[in-house]
């Protein structure tokens, strides 16, 4: 049964969403420093006197960087649509954080080109990185990749690099594009030329969202946000040298996508808990996607498995060590839009070495509105005690916890009123992640584009 949104306290502001789901939210956590939390929340969340981000009582921010500023590096300004990130150890208590920026062709503030970082000089996303100390204090800002496009949300490796992924699908000759776009690029937030600006073609042609690597086996599962029916599907890479550090998956390897028997579509299934064994990967006919997008493509007998607004992924270890588990997210699907079924919000679990998928939670529906804590988009896992999940969606300004019972509890919400033409608008939460020490979250505004770093009691 799916959690009903009946029981989902409509005060944003209180420190308890509280949902009564069948679904084993534990599951989540397993094998992380987050099992051992359980909390269900820090408050309800007090308005912000500079209008920018709403805490619990007891939780700071400093704005670590926005839009239009100038790069420390002295390169350009910071560009806008900060989107997904990750967080990594550098020397002597520093931190990088690798940032997207999901500047489309009519994006105004846009990744600076930087020679040996730039892809399609036409193309106006990529990276920036951020050098922090250890009280989040900003050392240093500048271009790690250029060139790229819509860049959305990517993951770490275990090689301590990010993979940012482009949502697009665009040729060179779309919007002026020198060069084609759907690619995954690998980006050293330390040291940015070591890694350049290198399509890693083998992992496929497509829209992009994010990727989580096994840290066992080198496999790199993707996610595609596709966003119009047949929509998108879950891939792995198997590379040519797993867990190569740094540079290895320009080897190439093989990408395959998920086959869930008697499952064209995710969306149908609406039970929590439901499983299904036997998962089938098949190879892809054309990864570049040369005249076919691969969604698209012919799989032969069988098909293959569809869902609409595939977003968040990260790795699970196992409990005591065991093998783990990749999990990804639907945000929502809509059967007006195509899909099979309605819903807003899945949580997949994956489980390699038994070749099972299994629906940990389902969110709704049984109304027409999309409450907060629902459409869950980037996601990670919170050392303090919990999963940090950033929601998708109209109207999307929150940052929600949610503990190991399944309660959703409000951690942040954007005060920021960008205004538009029809009204005022406050842009959504991304990129959510927490330093390696695990005392601060960060976590981006896409628009205006914003960095918080966030301290506070964390438990």
């Amino acid at each position: 049964m799916s959690a009903t949104r009946r029981q989902i306290l409509a005060r944003t502001g209180a420190s308890v969403a509280g949902i009564a789901f069948t679904g084993a939210f534990s599951e989540l956590f397993a094998g992380s420093a987050a099992a051992l939390g359980g909390h269900a929340g820090y408050g309800p969340l007090l308005p912000d006197p500079a209008g920018l981000l709403d805490l619990p009582a007891g939780f700071s921010y400093r704005v670590l960087s926005r839009q239009g500023d100038p790069l420390r590096s002295g390169e350009g300004a910071v560009p806008g649509n900060h989107d997904g990130m990750g967080a990594f150890a550098g020397r002597r208590g520093r931190v990088h954080l690798v940032r997207n920026h999901e500047n489309r062709a009519t994006a105004k503030t846009t990744v600076p080109t930087v020679p040996g970082l730039t892809y399609d000089p036409a193309a106006k996303g990529g990276c920036t990185a951020l050098e922090l100390d250890g009280r989040s204090q900003v050392l240093g800002e500048r271009v790690a990749v250029a060139g790229t496009a819509v860049n959305c949300a990517g993951g770490p490796t275990p090689w301590n690099t990010w993979l940012t992924c482009e949502e697009t699908e665009d040729r060179a000759g779309t919007n002026g594009y020198t060069k084609d776009h759907g690619f995954v690029f690998e980006v050293d937030g330390a040291d940015p030329h070591r890694t350049g600006a290198v399509p890693l073609t083998a992992m496929g042609r497509f829209q992009h969202e994010a990727v989580a690597v096994d840290p066992r086996s080198g496999i790199v599962y993707e996610t595609e946000d596709a966003f119009e029916a047949p929509f998108g599907l879950f891939y792995r890479f198997l590379p040519e040298k797993p867990l190569g550090g740094t540079g290895s998956l320009r080897a190439g390897g093989a990408l395959e996508a998920m086959r869930v028997p008697g499952v064209p579509d995710l969306s149908v299934v609406q039970e929590a808990g439901a499983c299904f064994e036997g998962v089938r990967w098949v190879p892809v006919p054309d990864p570049l996607a040369a005249s076919t997008p691969i969604r698209h493509q012919d799989f032969g007998p069988g098909g293959i498995t569809h869902a609409q607004k595939l977003e968040g992924c990260y790795w699970g270890a196992g409990r005591a060590g065991g093998p783990g588990a990749v999990y990804f997210v639907s945000s929502f699907a809509r059967a007006r839009d195509g899909s099979g079924a309605t819903h807003f919000g899945q949580v997949w679990k994956y489980e390699p070495q038994r070749r099972r998928l299994t629906l940990v939670v389902v969110f709704g529906p049984d109304t027409d509105v999309r409450l907060p804590g629902e459409s869950p988009d980037n996601i990670c896992l919170a050392p303090s005690g919990g999963l940090m999940v950033c929601e998708d969606g109209d109207g999307a300004q929150h940052v929600f916890g949610v503990s190991r019972k399944g309660e959703v509890y409000a951690v942040a919400r954007g005060a920021q009123n960008i205004g538009t033409p029809e009204g005022p608008e406050w842009g959504e939460f991304a990129g959510v992640t927490f330093a390696p020490d695990g005392r601060t979250m960060f976590v981006n505004c896409y628009t205006p584009g914003t960095t918080f770093a966030v301290t506070g009691p964390w438990r």
